[in-house]
C-alpha cells in the first residue's frame, strides 16, 4: 500500500470516529451562501482537529504542519469533502496566509503568528477588493504610513469574506506616495480589534452576510507588521492568490459531485428527468464536472513543477460559470415550486440558496471577465486592454 493509501485511510478513519456525538449534527453545515450555520460549533470542531493534528496538514513539520505531500494534501481535502466534515472557518488563515508567511515571511512573524493559525486561536480575513478595485486590484487606493514604530492605515476595502467573525486582516495597501498600478504597495497585517476598525455586514440575495465592509480610519499596526519588503506588496499579495487557488480545489468538487448527484435523485423523483432538455443539460453538467476536476489534476502538476501555469485562471472561469449553470438547472428541476418557501421561518431550501449565492462565483476571487484578460495578454500574447 503507498504512502498516500495508507494516509487517505488514516484520515478517513479518525474522521469516522470523530464526527460522532457533539459533532455529529455539524455534518453538511456551512459552505459559501451558509457561513452563517453554526460558526461557533464549527470553530470548536477544528480546535479539535488541531488539538490531533489535522489543522494545516501540507505545511512543513517545523511551522507546526504534518508535511503532507501535494497527493496527501488532495487526498485529505477529498476525505473530509467525502465524509460530509462541516465547512471550515479557519480556512483563510490556513490556506492563504499561513503559506504566504512561511515563503515571505520574517522568522518572528512566522513566530508570532503561524502557531495560532494552527491551534485555530486567531481568525483571519482577506484585505483585497476596494469600490475602485475589484478584479482591478492594482487599482487599490487604501494608504498606510509610517508613524514612528507603526503602520498608519487609511481606506475602505469591500466584499471581506468573514471579517466580522476575524481577528486579523491581511491588507494590501499603497505605501508608497505617487506611486501607480501595482508599485508601492505593502502588504500588511493588521488587528481588526481596536477603535480604529469598523466592519459593516454587507447583506447578500440570500440573506446572509458573509461579506463586508472594512473602514481603516487611521488604524495602527506595528512596523514589523509587514510581509516582504516595503512596496513589494504585489509580489507577495499575487503569491497569496495562488496558494488560494490550491489543493483544496479538489475538496471543492467533491462538493460540487454531491449536489449533482442529489440534483439528479430530485429530478428522478419529480419527473423532470422525463423532459429531454433537462436530461440533456444534467449530462453536460456531469462533462463540466469531470473536465473541472482533470483541469484541477494538470494545475497540481505544475505546482509540484513549482511552475504553476494558466490553468488556475482557466479553472476559475470553468468552475464559477459551471457551479452558477448548476443553480439555474437547480431552479428548472424544481419547477414551480422552486419559487416558494416552505414556511416559518421562511428560509432558503438548499437549491434556492444554491442558485441565489452561485450568482456570485464569477464574481469573487476574480471575476470572469478578468480572468478572460489574464488569459488573453498573459497566455495567448494579445494586446493589452486599452485603460484610461
Amino acid at each position: 500500500m503507498s504512502n498516500v493509501e495508507e494516509f487517505r485511510r488514516e484520515v478517513r478513519g479518525w474522521l469516522r470516529a470523530n464526527l460522532t456525538g457533539e459533532f455529529a449534527a455539524l455534518r453538511g453545515r456551512g459552505g459559501p451562501g451558509r457561513e452563517h450555520e453554526a460558526h461557533a460549533e464549527r470553530l470548536a470542531w477544528e480546535r479539535h482537529m488541531a488539538a490531533a493534528g489535522w489543522t494545516c496538514v501540507g505545511w512543513p513539520k517545523e511551522y507546526g504542519g504534518r508535511g503532507a505531500s501535494l497527493e496527501q494534501q488532495v487526498a485529505f481535502h477529498e476525505e473530509y469533502a467525502l465524509a460530509d466534515a462541516p465547512a471550515r472557518v479557519s480556512h483563510i488563515g490556513e490556506q492563504l496566509l499561513g503559506p504566504t508567511l512561511i515563503a515571505f515571511g520574517t522568522p518572528e512573524q512566522r513566530e508570532r503568528f503561524l502557531p495560532k493559525i494552527v491551534s485555530v486561536e486567531e481568525q483571519w480575513c482577506q484585505g483585497y477588493s476596494e469600490p475602485d478595485a475589484g478584479s482591478d486590484l492594482a487599482n487599490v487606493r487604501t494608504r498606510a504610513e509610517r508613524d514612528g514604530e507603526e503602520w498608519v492605515v487609511t481606506g475602505q476595502k469591500v466584499w471581506t469574506s468573514l471579517a466580522h467573525e476575524a481577528d486579523w486582516c491581511f491588507v494590501v495597501a499603497r505605501t508608497e506616495p505617487g506611486s501607480t498600478r501595482h508599485h508601492g504597495l505593502s502588504y500588511l497585517l493588521v488587528p481588526l480589534d481596536q477603535p480604529r476598525v469598523e466592519i459593516r455586514p454587507i447583506v447578500q440575495l440570500t440573506g446572509t452576510s458573509e461579506f463586508n465592509e472594512v473602514f481603516f480610519d487611521g488604524a495602527r499596526t506595528h512596523a514589523s507588521h509587514v510581509v516582504g519588503a516595503p512596496g513589494d506588496g504585489w509580489r507577495v499579495a499575487m503569491a497569496t492568490l495562488g496558494f488560494e487557488r490550491g489543493v483544496s480545489t479538489l475538496g471543492q468538487q467533491v462538493g460540487f459531485r454531491r449536489e449533482l448527484e442529489a440534483l439528479i435523485e430530485l429530478a428522478k423523483r419529480n419527473g423532470a428527468a422525463a423532459d429531454p432538455l433537462i436530461r440533456d443539460r444534467i449530462a453536460r453538467a456531469w462533462i463540466g464536472l469531470e473536465t473541472i476536476r482533470f483541469n484541477a489534476l494538470r494545475m497540481l502538476d505544475g505546482v509540484a513543477a513549482g511552475a504553476p501555469g494558466p490553468e488556475a485562471s482557466i479553472g476559475k472561469i470553468f468552475w464559477a460559470t459551471w457551479h452558477r449553470e448548476l443553480g439555474e438547472l437547480a431552479m428548472d428541476v424544481c419547477g414551480a415550486a422552486g419559487t416558494l418557501a416552505d414556511g416559518e421561518p421562511y428560509d432558503l431550501t438548499d437549491w434556492q440558496r444554491l442558485y441565489l449565492f452561485s450568482r456570485s462565483d464569477t464574481i469573487y476571487a476574480g471575476s470572469n471577465e478578468i480572468q478572460r484578460n489574464i488569459i488573453a495578454e498573459r497566455v495567448l500574447g494579445l494586446p493589452k486592454e486599452v485603460r484610461p
